[in-house]
């Protein structure tokens, strides 16, 4: 009950409703799109542009969607993002449906597709605390982390795998955009929010710096946005690129054992999430996040390892189990520890820093899957991807001590709400950030 208290709250219920169906469309995507790359001729090389595409996408439009987040209202930024994606994913259905597809199209549609995405997401990172009462944001982070991996990772590939075999990769990627429009036909419903800094329009060159300079000031936050970079460049394009060539190549499995796999993953990200929702945040919340993150890293192995598809079905589920616990507890700590009028612009930062990478990251896994194949690549991945998690914790000085940040940031806060001068706790967390 406590996890679902915050959808008493009207316009969080619209927006986590409108957002999950969103997902249950891009569960869909995750499964038609490398499928319609593979059924083009395509291979790991031709996946690997694709991906290069959304993520070149993404990181171009992170720092202007941050910007904008601070700057208006959350809502119309979502609106947009929804109709841009909603655009490339019906363009792409409706041209493989005509027999008309090819991979460069796939190529620039998913550069769009990835434009949207980096519209939407620091919006919808910064939007939580406007929708709920700060008492139970943690809960709706919580619930938002656990709805997402079950249509994102559970349900949506399940409906992906049989939506492909029942109509089509073309059918499949049109209904994924119509989940586009009844997100933002939530969006619609939900009331308009004046931002904290409506009018100021200060030059975007000093917003970008201000934000900057606070994310070099927080240690807790530049080490995990340099840490989380190193991770994402050495697994986000093998696992993203390799995985499904490993299924259809290396174990003859169908879309629908790949949609499986993913929905190990997001089952098991739902019980790491709503078990932070059920406990609450950790005392130790840096050390925690670290070593959940480390060891979901090292579960990766697994997928380089694995001689059948029940395998790979066990280690995706370590994966998201253990992800899934990270993921509030950072989504917490960004909306604590982060002044609201800086929310949007250090969100975007957030992906940004963590996503640079990731183009990198796919073009170098095909010819490092040509030359050494895909297990290795694999391995070395999960291998590389828990190690820099872990040393990073370790290596960085000062950081295991920002532990207990987010219950001195709400101490604070709490004291000044009522007229009071904060603790000696709460002091000393105002001056190391």
């Amino acid at each position: 009950m406590r996890l679902i208290g915050p959808l008493r709250e009207r316009d969080f219920a619209l927006f986590v409703g409108g957002t999950l169906v969103s997902l249950l469309g891009d569960g869909i995507y995750l499964v038609a799109l490398p499928f319609a790359v593979l059924g083009l001729g395509g291979g790991a090389g031709a996946l690997a542009v694709v991906g290069l595409g959304w993520s070149l996408g993404i990181v171009g439009f992170l720092v202007a969607g941050g910007l904008l987040a601070d700057r208006y209202d959350k809502r119309r930024q979502l609106l947009v993002a929804d109709a841009v994606r909603l655009v490339a994913v019906g363009t792409a259905g409706g041209l493989s449906l005509a027999g008309t597809l090819e991979i460069w199209h796939l190529v620039a549609l998913s550069f769009v597709f990835g434009a949207g995405e980096g519209l939407s997401g620091p919006a919808m990172s910064a939007i939580v605390p406007e929708l709920v009462p700060a008492e139970v944001l943690v809960q709706a982070n919580a619930l938002q982390q656990s709805l997402r991996p079950i249509a994102l990772r559970f349900v949506g590939p399940a409906l992906g795998g049989a939506t492909v075999a029942l109509i089509g990769v073309g059918g499949a990627l049109l209904v994924d955009a119509g989940t586009f429009a009844v997100s933002m036909a939530c969006l619609l419903a939900m009331r308009a929010r004046i931002p904290v800094h409506e009018g100021e329009h200060e030059p975007l060159r000093r917003q970008v710096r201000e934000a900057a300079v606070f994310v070099r000031g927080q240690v807790w936050l530049w080490a995990t946005l340099v840490m989380a970079a190193l991770a994402l460049l050495v697994f986000y394009g093998p696992t993203e690129v390799l995985l499904p060539i490993r299924i259809d190549h290396d174990l003859g499995g169908t879309a629908g054992q790949f949609g499986l796999v993913l929905a190990a993953e997001g089952i098991a990200s739902v019980i790491g999430t709503a078990a932070i929702g059920v406990l609450g945040m950790p005392r130790r919340e840096v050390t925690v996040l670290y070593w959940v993150w480390g060891i979901a890293g090292f579960a990766l192995c697994g997928y380089a390892l694995a001689v059948a598809v029940w395998q790979l079905v066990l280690c995706s589920f370590c994966f998201g189990l253990f992800s899934g616990l990270g993921n509030p507890i950072w989504a917490t700590m960004m909306q604590v520890r982060v002044p609201v009028g800086l929310r949007g612009r250090v969100a975007s930062l957030d992906w940004l820093v963590s996503t640079a990478l990731t183009p990198l990251s796919f073009a170098l896994t095909g010819p490092a899957a040509a030359a050494f194949g895909a297990s290795a690549v694999l391995l070395v991945a999960g291998v590389l991807a828990g190690g820099v998690t872990l040393v990073t914790l370790y290596a960085v000085p000062g950081l295991r001590a920002q532990d207990g940040g987010v219950a001195r940031a709400e101490a604070a806060a709490r004291a000044a709400a009522v007229g009071q001068p904060p603790s000696s706790d709460a002091r000393s967390f105002a001056k190391v950030g």
